[in-house]
């Protein structure tokens, strides 16, 4: 069915009256359920604020998880790239998505500006947890959790962490979001770790790590939760192990052959070894980077300014010699 842009109201003149809020009503008027589920996720992304202003239904459809399994159906998901960024002088920091044209910035976020934060993406949403900020010159750890939707544009707060921490490992694993160690509000090494579970808003103390452990990054792989990099109690320097939780069990089990020292990861696709990666720099051999993932693809971004520099993407799929190339992110 070939199908038409749809009309907008004007916001101004949209008022929202006990029939249009009826959840028996369908979302589109005289078309089936499916149908209008379609015509929602047809339209772009940039109209989502506006449509959420239409009705509670379409602000309910459009922040739900069945929406994005629509746009993936449709081809119209997008991937989005959000980076935390530092502005000139002392005016602090910003969350910005970047784009093939124009970087823009999003509604500041809540609450006071934190570093040792966590970061998850699940469902469209962006996650920004705990961490800790400096207030009246002494670091102040948080267990405060704030999502950002992209499709609404705006932020929220979320239940709070039932330990307050920072510098820890945080990772998504089938839905649910985990957060496992780093430091505590004293300042003391944690072996705790917590779940959220977002349908419930919720957080839930799991068992925890063998030992304290911080500094460490985590991802989730094949229903796993795994732990690597950082540091722990009872090893000197950086830690080579490897903690890995099976949800399913709800079991933790370690080994031993993880990377030692991580200051950026990102996770593309599924790989069950480890192994080095030439870096073609392209500028600057003293330039810090970061990394991300777009479109199945690793990003690895520059953290200063530098003149011939420019975002390296890597393709896993690729021939051998051809998978590094070059993106407009920057």
């Amino acid at each position: 069915v070939p199908l038409k842009s749809l009309a907008r109201p004007r916001l101004s003149s949209v008022t929202m009256t006990e029939k249009e809020t009826n959840t028996h009503d369908g979302l589109i008027p005289g078309l089936p359920e499916d149908m209008a589920k379609i015509c929602l996720a047809l339209v772009p992304r940039r109209h989502f604020p506006s449509m959420g202003a239409v009705s509670r239904r379409w602000m309910s459809f459009i922040g739900s998880r069945e929406f994005s399994a629509v746009r993936k159906e449709v081809g119209k998901i997008e991937g989005l790239v959000y980076v935390l960024a530092a502005e000139a002088g002392e005016k602090g920091c910003r969350w910005e998505v970047l784009g093939e044209r124009k970087n823009s910035a999003i509604p500041p976020m809540p609450g006071l500006t934190k570093a040792g934060f966590g970061v998850v993406v699940l469902y469209g949403k962006l996650y920004v947890i705990a961490g800790y900020a400096a207030v009246h010159g002494k670091d102040s750890v948080s267990d405060e959790v704030y999502q950002y939707d992209a499709r609404l544009n705006r932020w929220g707060a979320l239940a709070k962490m039932n330990v307050a921490r920072r510098d820890f490992a945080c990772a998504k694993v089938d839905g649910t979001i985990y957060a496992a160690g780093g430091f505590g509000s004293s300042d003391n090494s944690l072996s705790s770790v917590e779940a959220y579970d977002p349908q419930q808003n919720r957080w839930t103390l799991i068992d925890g790590l063998r030992r304290p452990r911080w500094g460490c990054f985590a991802s989730g792989l094949n229903s796993k939760l795994y732990i690597m990099g950082g540091r722990s109690s009872f090893t000197i320097g950086n830690s080579r192990f490897v903690d890995v939780y099976d949800p399913g069990r709800s079991r933790w089990e370690e080994i031993k052959r993880g990377c030692v020292m991580v200051t950026s990861h990102a996770v593309v696709g599924e790989s069950f070894s480890w192994k080095k990666i030439p870096v073609p720099l392209t500028g600057s051999s003293s330039t810090r980077f970061c990394l991300g993932a777009r479109g199945g693809k690793l990003l690895l971004l520059s953290q200063e300014e530098e003149g011939g520099y420019w975002t390296m993407t890597y393709d896993p799929a690729a021939a051998p010699g051809s998978e590094w190339g070059t993106s407009e992110l920057k």
